[in-house]
């Protein structure tokens, strides 16, 4: 300690001693969600994909080779990630139940990290679209472009005049700005709100709506590709002795007024579909990226958890599928990208199965926050240290039958994703009795094309796997050390 007298004031200066260090200053978060999102990018080895932004951001973190949502749908995936509980918890299958109905005094991610001093924000879409579908208390103030409108999906006049339904063209190729569509304002707009936060603690959520339906995007993002050379769907049926319950007639696009009521897609619009959805991949890349950039401007990149994360994967085509709404590997799997500050691994791979509803938990450990209780996932931060070391030996995701309903579903398919196996069983959700059952080998059928849950010599293993999936996420979760 240090007295100084100045004009007859007393002064004290306290300093710390030399070589002593300061405690560091808590990390803020940019929680980047991207709506309908598959492993279509280059960090995930895909050849054709220009995402340099992403890429570089994989570059600087760790990429999850093995991350799935809980239910492949925007809502139910939504509630499920940011309570940290799981569906059945939440009680929230369609996309019309607020998770607050029956947790209404559950703590979301940001509300934790609010109440624990920090400036909580929210730009897009991070909860469901509607305005019913927003939580105040999660934020420090209002959350910003939460609900889109048509013009947020649409510029050209074709599109925007449509009588009826909103639904218009399922593409949209357009000679406009970037910021012409909801996700360059969303992009903007988070630029701008990180020069008013800066100076203090921050959880800034950032949601962008493509590559969600319609595929829409700027002129300069279809440019990027040569639709002739886009891969197609490589399986266009459903499983062999696959149950009608495991599939859908890809409703949601069915919608479009471009896209046949039923049947298959003719060629070229199967191509054209594609090309928009590696168009409008590339346009979030580039929205990402500015937010990056403006993050690094402002000196706060290297004190700054970033997670990118997808609600849920997508069907361009195989099974015949298009949409999400299954509990096949494409629509469950996910994009998981985590870069934290003093992260002992950078640009690595990490192959342990990870879930959404892990983030939470992970998040609050990374930032110095004691977990609450009541949370149903794993941190994931010692994968972060060590990508390699023994971790969960499941993955639990479900979806219902029906699943547009009003009170609860008949049928609930629970999927279970081992290293090697998915195992499905479609269970009466009242009685809980099994009416049909999948199983696929990763290990010689990646694809997901034929169900061997029948075969006699998969008796045993049938029986290991549903017996797993009786004992739920816990018996999954070995103790981390």
């Amino acid at each position: 300690m240090k007295l100084l007298v100045l004009s007859g004031v007393f002064v004290l200066l306290a300093f710390t001693s030399c070589g002593q260090e300061q405690p560091p200053a808590r990390p803020n978060v940019l929680f980047i969600a991207v709506d309908d999102l598959r492993v279509q990018l280059g960090c995930y080895g895909d050849p054709v994909a220009v995402t340099p932004n992403i890429n570089r951001l994989a570059a600087k973190g760790m990429v999850f080779n093995r991350a799935y949502c809980q239910q492949a749908v925007c809502n139910p995936s939504r509630a499920s990630l940011m309570t940290g509980r799981r569906p059945n918890t939440t009680r929230v299958w369609n996309l019309s139940t607020h998770f607050r109905e029956a947790l209404p005094q559950v703590v979301t991610l940001p509300q934790y990290f609010k109440q624990n001093g920090y400036h909580t924000r929210a730009i897009g879409k991070i909860y469901h679209d509607p305005a019913w579908a927003k939580d105040s208390v999660s934020w420090s103030a209002p959350e910003i472009l939460a609900v889109t409108g048509t013009k947020g999906k649409y510029t050209l006049d074709s599109n925007l005049n449509k009588k009826g339904s909103w639904k218009a063209g399922a593409t949209e190729r357009a000679n406009v700005e970037d910021e012409a569509y909801i996700d360059g304002k969303v992009s903007q707009a988070a630029v701008e709100l990180l020069s008013e936060i800066k100076d203090e603690p921050f959880f800034l959520a950032v949601g962008f709506r493509r590559p969600h339906l319609p595929f829409s995007a700027p002129e300069p993002y279809w440019e990027l590709y040569d639709p002739a050379a886009l891969p197609l769907p490589k399986f266009r049926q459903a499983p062999a002795n696959a149950p009608e319950l495991a599939l859908h007639h890809s409703d949601e696009l069915r919608g479009y007024r471009d896209i046949p009521d039923e049947g298959p897609l003719p060629e070229e619009k199967v191509r054209e579909l594609i090309h928009g959805y590696y168009a409008a991949t590339s346009y979030i890349d580039a929205q990402i990226g500015n937010v990056i950039r403006e993050l690094e401007r402002l000196g706060l990149r290297e004190n700054t958890i970033i997670v990118l994360w997808s609600d849920h994967g997508f069907h361009l085509g195989e099974h015949g599928l298009w949409s999400k709404t299954t509990n096949f590997e494409l629509d469950t799997r996910v994009p998981l990208i985590i870069s934290a500050p003093g992260q002992e691994a950078t640009g690595v791979r990490s192959d342990a199965l990870v879930e959404l509803v892990d983030l939470y938990p992970t998040l609050a450990e990374l930032a110095g926050l004691t977990l609450p209780a009541g949370l149903e996932g794993t941190s994931m931060k010692p994968l972060l240290a060590d990508p390699d070391q023994p971790w969960k030996t499941a993955a639990f995701s479900q979806f219902p039958r029906p699943w547009r309903y009003k009170k609860q579903p008949a049928i609930m398919g629970y999927s279970l994703r081992t290293a090697d196996y998915r195992y499905t069983e479609w269970q009466d959700f009242e009685t809980g009795e099994v009416e049909a059952r999948e199983l696929y080998d990763h290990r010689k059928d990646p694809l997901e094309t034929e169900n061997i849950a029948g075969k006699n010599e998969q008796a045993k293993n049938i029986e290991l796997l549903s017996q797993m999936l009786k004992e739920g996420w816990q018996g999954a979760v070995p103790e981390v050390k």
